[in-house]
């Protein structure tokens, strides 16, 4: 059985912190969804205006409270040096199958220090640990090498493509790879 919390917590390891979006975060949503390659590999439109970034944020609590995402930000740092880094969530939620996919994106600056990695095992660990999913699959773009190697480096495992999946803003059908784990086969964050 799925249990869904009464608010979205806080979760940290090591310099790594998952936490619920505010009003303070639209600025940082909005600039950092002006680098091209997040609408490029993700489901954020191509001409992003702050308007998207205000309604991401004011629509959290909607979404949360009707079960169909578990939306955090991410936060890299400590104390009075902490950056804004990105977001990840548990959407496409089956509460009846017990399954949810992962979703992310990185803030460009924050790439390839192992930030998204971690963030998506405490998601992921805090999905079946708490939430009680039995399966989360994670969709990546087949041209998106970086975000396969995130999700294998987080205990994923490559299932198959999927082919003509996910229609772009241009109209291109595209196939995306599918990777999934489960409560079977999860290795918990501390392992």
């Amino acid at each position: 059985m799925i249990w869904w919390p009464t608010e979205i917590p806080t979760l940290q390891y090591g310099l790594v912190t998952l936490r619920p979006s505010e009003e303070k975060d639209i600025d940082s949503i909005f600039n950092a969804c002006q680098d091209p390659l997040i609408p490029a590999f993700t489901t954020v439109p191509a001409a992003y205006t702050i308007d998207h970034a205000i309604d991401f944020v004011r629509s959290d609590p909607f979404s949360f409270a009707e079960r169909r995402e578990f939306r955090f930000v991410i936060d890299y740092g400590n104390g009075n040096d902490v950056k804004f880094a990105g977001v990840i969530s548990l959407h496409t939620i089956n509460i009846k199958n017990h399954t949810a996919e992962i979703g992310y994106w990185l803030e460009k600056s924050m790439r390839g220090k192992g930030i998204g990695t971690i963030a998506a095992k405490m998601i992921t660990d805090y999905g079946f640990k708490t939430l009680g999913f039995r399966r989360i699959d994670g969709l990546a773009d087949v041209d998106n090498t970086a975000s396969q190697k995130l999700l294998t480096s987080a205990g994923y495992q490559k299932e198959g493509i999927l082919r003509n999946k996910v229609t772009r803003d241009d109209g291109r059908q595209i196939d995306m790879a599918l990777f999934a784990t489960t409560d079977l086969t999860w290795k918990p964050l501390d392992n």
